[in-house]
């Protein structure tokens, strides 16, 4: 496991596994939830709540501010506070990724090697900043030597430049030994 830095700053870490020649899993951890920053948003909801409350001299405040905090908090954790971001490439069969939520839910998209035409770093400009990030290009059916999508990788935890060059370098290994195989034989 390294530790390296996302694009905002905080830092991330990349976990390497080689299961054989042809099967590599990266995954990038993110963060966990502050417990210091998650009772700081819910104590200013509160107060909020119960000025209000003293305001206008009506509980039906602050039970729905207790409900809609809980609720919120519930479909932040459930929906969007993502923990681990996973990559599992396997040469013979495809790219498998995994996205490994708070709440302990995880979403896993699959697409096969035949798919696949290549995995590159791209860059984009957001606000006044250049920002890279990991991509996967699929194979035009029409046309093999075009693309017919991007799929974006460890879009939650953005890794910086550094770890996204290990990662591209594990996958063009793994994609390098895909595209000797048909020639050798």
């Amino acid at each position: 496991e390294r530790w390296y830095r996302s694009a905002s700053g905080a830092p991330i870490a990349l976990r390497r596994r080689q299961h054989s020649a042809s099967c590599r899993q990266l995954a990038v951890r993110c963060p966990r939830l502050r417990l210091r920053s998650l009772s700081a948003a819910t104590s200013a909801a509160w107060l909020a709540a119960y000025g209000l409350f003293l305001l206008t001299q009506n509980s039906t405040v602050l039970s729905a501010a207790i409900i809609i905090t809980l609720i919120g908090l519930i479909i932040y954790l459930h929906f969007v506070k993502i923990d681990e971001e996973s990559l599992l490439v396997i040469g013979s069969l495809g790219i498998q990724m995994t996205s490994c939520y708070a709440s302990g839910k995880e979403s896993t998209t699959f697409i096969e090697m035949s798919q696949v035409q290549d995995v590159v770093i791209n860059e984009a400009i957001h606000m006044q900043k250049v920002i890279y990030y990991l991509c996967i290009l699929l194979q035009d059916p029409g046309n093999p030597q075009g693309v017919s999508e991007v799929v974006p990788l460890f879009q939650s935890s953005k890794p910086r430049l550094d770890c996204l060059i290990e990662v591209y370098k594990s996958c063009q290994e793994i994609l390098e030994q895909r595209k000797m195989v048909p020639q050798s034989s």
